[in-house]
């Protein structure tokens, strides 16, 4: 069978409730089903709607951005860092290329900055209100494309 292709709007909050991110009001999200465009708990609760079903979706950290990890918050030189200002709660890539990790500053300590390289949503229980507006065959050039 040829992967999905799903369409949908979605509102995300945190476990108190705390909208974080939304598609209301912009156009709808897109992905294709099995090429990692969206977190496992999500996806796997939209394959199973129907194009205009709605639904609250809850996602353990296990199956969106997992556990927090606390061997990836290390101190660091500020020296070794690449941007000159540095800020608590700023984030910045490592490295030039798109795919370098995102790291939050935790902490300024002197001349060692605490940085943090968990996810910002790692180790928290997600909570989805979504629609599916469509689903339908994903093209060849979407296949390609995920």
């Amino acid at each position: 069978m040829n992967p999905r292709h799903l369409t949908f709007h979605y509102t995300l909050k945190d476990d108190r409730g705390r909208v974080l991110d939304t598609s209301v009001g912009a156009p709808p999200m897109t992905c294709v089903e099995g090429a990692g465009q969206i977190i496992e708990g999500l996806e796997a609760q939209l394959l199973q709607m129907t194009a205009g079903q709605k639904a609250t979706v809850v996602v353990p950290p296990e199956r969106a951005y997992g556990p927090r990890d606390p061997d990836l918050v290390q101190k660091v030189p500020r020296a070794r860092l690449p941007v000159q200002e540095i800020r608590v709660g700023e984030q910045f890539q490592t490295e030039p290329d798109r795919h370098a990790p995102v790291v939050t500053v935790v902490a300024i300590e002197g001349e060692d900055i605490l940085l943090d390289a968990n996810h910002p949503l790692a180790g928290q229980e997600l909570h989805f209100d979504v629609e599916l507006v469509a689903v339908r065959s994903a093209t060849a050039g979407e296949l390609t494309q995920a």
